[in-house]
């Protein structure tokens, strides 16, 4: 393959002879671009490129080119107040509403619980070409962000799985970040009993084992290739295919003309309330730490 299998990039694994797909992905200078505007503290920063992470894992596997996949995370009084995350056509944005003074007092690695506490798990599937949503809802449990998702696979999707998570700052201040998602191949899809014999069958263990001893910094380490990295957990298996690659790149749909077009949408009376001091309606973005200053002509309120 001559793309770039290094950074920036999700490629997809299947095994055929165990019934297993996967998805393993890595983030670099996308991961920079989206949090470059935000000014989070580590700990923050760190939540969200795992998440980003996950958020290319999971949507990569949307087979309709128009989709988007969102990754929701909301809490009842958490430090983290909310987690959102998209994915569409190889794009990622996201970002985190949290309390700074909460944060400070809860020292330099609170736990996930400490950063939620009670709080649920939404991944959205959006489909456009066959007009189909999908969502599933679960609590946000478990030690890390890796250990929720999978959660979320066992109960709301009842597929085996094994999701992995890591991210680190260089000392140059660049962000790494890797995943991998390893599933059972839903046989339901074959016409078989869909349950029973996903949930129990003999080749699962083997996949997990081998899909679970990926370490952090192999998951993070720019100078090793994504295939390089499925070679090395699954060489001895009978047949390894990768799927094409996707590219992924930082990407937000709030561009002046977009926000302009939402304004115009107001009733006048409505636009004229929102215009500042200076004479101009302006929009903020939250996923890109952008402000637009949208200029209201007082002729339109006439």
């Amino acid at each position: 393959m001559s793309q770039n299998l290094s950074s920036d990039v999700a490629l997809g694994v299947t095994i055929p002879e165990r019934h297993a797909r996967g998805r393993t992905a890595r983030l670099g200078a996308a991961l920079d671009a989206v949090l470059a505007n935000h000014d989070y503290p580590p700990v923050i920063e760190q939540l969200l490129a795992e998440a980003l992470t996950l958020t290319a894992l999971l949507g990569t596997l949307l087979k309709d080119p128009g989709g988007q996949m969102t990754l929701q995370a909301q809490t009842e009084g958490g430090i983290v107040d909310l987690l959102v995350c998209d994915f569409s056509g190889g794009q990622l944005r996201g970002y985190v509403k949290h309390d700074s003074e909460r944060l400070a007092e809860a020292g330099p690695m609170p736990s996930l619980f400490g950063l939620f506490g009670k709080a649920y798990l939404a991944i959205t599937f959006d489909q456009p070409a066959t007009d189909e949503r999908y969502q599933g809802i679960v609590p946000l449990d478990g030690e890390s962000l890796a250990a929720a998702a999978q959660n979320y696979f066992t109960q709301s999707e009842q597929i085996p799985s094994l999701v992995r998570l890591a991210a680190r700052r260089d000392e140059a201040g660049h962000w790494h970040a890797g995943g991998l998602l390893f599933q059972h191949l839903p046989e339901g899809e074959e016409g078989r009993d869909r349950l029973h014999t996903r949930l129990d069958h003999p080749d699962w263990p083997h996949v997990a084992v081998l899909a679970g001893s990926v370490k952090a910094d192999e998951l993070t380490d720019p100078e090793l290739p994504l295939d390089a990295l499925v070679w090395r957990l699954f060489h001895d298996e009978q047949e390894i295919r990768v799927l094409e690659p996707i590219a992924l790149l930082k990407g937000c749909r709030c561009d002046p003309d977009y926000v302009r077009s939402v304004i115009e949408r107001f009733p006048v009376e409505d636009r004229a309330q929102m215009v500042g001091d200076d004479g101009l309606i302006r929009v903020d973005c939250a996923f890109c730490a952008t402000s637009f200053p949208i200029h209201f002509d007082e002729a339109d309120a006439a």
